[in-house]
């Protein structure tokens, strides 16, 4: 509602080209479409700027108004005021709006503006009340007088300023009460109900009255009409409190709507009990909520739910909001453009959030986690590699590969295949958004866990390391003597010794070429739909490794490199390596197959059949 703004102050143009073509602007869309109303009728806002306004009336009648204080808006207040002087009458008139919640105490008794708004609000409409006052010259003089004198004070400025504001805010006449329709964007309903499917919880924090957030709460279904709804009464004290809690405690499978009061005296009191109870609920709506609440319940739930939080707003009042969440969306729309640089990802719907959550996250999420794995495993196997080397030769200090060879290794050997992983997408756009529970199977934490981090330690233990089952090691020392015992286990280096001829050097040849091709075979088979970009990385990488066996004739000996032997060694060293690994993701992908494999073969024979059809 209307207490949801940053500040109300209205800044309306004139379009000094066309005197019939009048462009309005504001930080509220809802002035707007009061204004627009209001021209509609025949009262048209023709000229506004800092100091008067210009009112184009029926018959051609024009109001010229001197403007002499304003009081913006605030989130604390929910209100805003403003003294004009009429040029033709003279006449002083302080006019003042707000939330009906803190305008009913300042406009004279009624008995129809709290039904009235009621009535808007359960229509989803966003209340406002307007009232007057008629001020006399000398009472307008004294109030200038101490108003400057509050705003020059050193000490506590703020709250002298609104104690002479408010000495002004008594006995107001009601002029009217406003009802202004905030429309759901398109597609609000399917989105919401796509964000349920994929195991996300959905609270909607608003400053609108309660019967308002309600309707648009229903409206938008993010309450379904079929679902109960526990309306959490308005209470004032602690004991208040534990009762409507120990209500709630009954009805924690239903939707709760609460207040802003009423929120902020449970977390004051019941914190840990509330939220525990409130995020058993499958939604949930807070009314009426200044910033500062918003802010807390958002980091309440990053607190208590050890869960990352998703912030969505609009307007500037929701900056806070988006700044303690984990991450912020913020959408551009009527309500400005400060959500969105506030926020981590700026949209322009909302209905673009399904796409970017359950498909660019999940993306994002999969192949973060399948490039560290590899950047884990590309380093732990050459120093598994290394550690193995030193072994074998009594802990000499040596390296298995020089400076050259293991900057290239990080670098240009492997660093385009590893890093093309995150183009990799296991599913299409079309299914992730059809079938929303695969992103709830990421809430499980499996596709980056302790567990994978073990497995793919072992896997570069596997593929560097040589084990040996009786010690000391003897093997080839440094001097070519070809003596050693009994050995099992290990791959690359394991038969790369194994298989080792007469010179140092083609140890290197053999080991470093399998651990390029193991590198590259291991990305290949990770891959589960193919880019063009992942086959030019692989493609750039063999090619360079191919070049660089030509060019750097001190590491590798290029007589060796084009017999048979030194091929079908890397072979069987690099099949070694691999086609075990390669065996056991089968046995897994048949026995425990990942959850988008059956939507796969399901799309797969759709098509077919389409094609059939046709």
């Amino acid at each position: 509602g209307w207490g949801e703004k940053d500040e109300e102050q209205v800044i309306f143009s004139r379009d000094d080209i066309s005197e019939s073509s009048i462009a309005y602007q504001a930080s509220s869309p809802d002035e707007i479409a009061i204004v627009k109303w209001t021209e509609g009728i025949g009262l048209a806002l023709v000229n506004r700027d800092l100091t008067s306004m210009r009112i184009q009336a029926p018959n051609d009648n024009s109001l010229q108004y001197e403007i002499l204080q304003l009081f913006p808006f605030t989130s604390e207040s929910k209100r805003m005021g403003i003294i004009v002087r009429d040029m033709a009458t003279g006449e002083i008139t302080f006019y003042m709006k707000g939330a009906d919640s803190v305008m009913s105490s300042i406009v004279q008794y009624n008995d129809w503006m709290e039904e009235e708004c009621g009535n808007m609000a359960r229509e989803g409409l966003r209340t406002l009340v307007v009232g007057k006052k008629v001020l006399a010259e000398e009472q307008y003089a004294s109030f200038e007088i101490r108003y400057k004198q509050a705003k020059l004070s050193v000490t506590e400025r703020a709250t002298q300023v609104a104690a002479v504001v408010q000495s002004l805010e008594e006995n107001l006449e009601l002029l009217c009460v406003t009802g202004v329709e905030d429309q759901l964007q398109l597609d609000v309903r399917p989105t919401l109900e796509l964000l349920r499917n994929a195991g996300i919880r959905v609270w909607m924090l608003t400053g609108d009255k309660l019967e308002t957030a309600t309707s648009i709460a229903l409206s938008s279904r993010l309450i379904s009409r079929l679902q109960t709804i526990f309306t959490f009464k308005q209470v004032s004290s602690r004991s208040e409190a534990h009762s409507e809690l120990n209500s709630f405690r009954k009805k924690s499978d239903s939707a709760l709507v609460i207040s802003g009061s009423s929120l902020e005296l449970c977390l004051k009191h019941y914190e840990s009990e509330f939220i525990e109870l409130a995020c058993q609920c499958p939604a949930v709506v807070c009314c009426r909520c200044s910033p500062t609440h918003k802010a807390q319940v958002v980091s309440l739930l990053r607190t208590h739910t050890k869960r990352p939080v998703c912030a969505i707003g609009d307007g500037g009042n929701d900056v806070s909001m988006i700044q303690a969440a984990n991450v912020g969306i913020g959408i551009v729309g009527k309500e400005g453009k400060q959500a969105s640089l506030a926020a981590d990802f700026s949209i322009t719907q909302f209905r673009h959030v399904s796409r970017l959550l359950v498909w660019h996250g999940r993306n994002s999420y999969k192949r973060s986690a399948a490039l560290s794995q590899f950047v884990i495993h590309r380093g732990l196997i050459i120093s598994v590699m290394q550690v193995v080397f030193s072994a074998l030769f009594y802990y000499a200090a040596v390296a298995l590969y020089e400076g050259v060879l293991m900057v290239g290794y990080a670098t240009i050997y492997t660093m385009a295949p590893v890093f093309s992983l995150v183009l990799d997408e296991d599913v299409s756009p079309d299914i992730a958004l059809m079938y929303p529970e695969l992103y709830r199977d990421l809430m499980k934490g499996r596709v980056l866990s302790m567990k994978t981090f073990l497995t793919w330690v072992l896997i570069s233990i596997y593929q560097g390391e040589s084990l040996c089952e009786h010690s000391p090691w003897r093997w080839l020392s440094l001097s070519h003597t070809h003596t050693h015992t009994h050995t099992t286990g290990g791959v690359i280096m394991l038969l790369g010794f194994q298989l080792f001829e007469s010179q140092f050097i083609h140890v290197v040849s053999i080991t470093f070429t399998a651990l390029v091709l193991t590198e590259l075979l291991m990305v290949a088979l990770t891959i589960r739909t193919w880019h063009g970009l992942m086959l030019l990385a692989e493609l750039f990488s063999v090619l360079v490794y191919a070049l660089s066996l030509v060019v750097l004739k001190d590491y590798f000996d290029g007589a060796f490199l084009l017999t048979l032997s030194f091929f079908w060694k890397t072979v069987v060293i690099t099949a070694a390596g691999c086609i075990p690994l390669l065996i056991a993701k089968f046995m897994r992908w048949r026995c425990t197959p990942p959850s988008y494999a059956k939507l796969l073969k399901e799309n797969s024979m759709f098509r077919n059949c389409c094609r059939c059809s046709c």
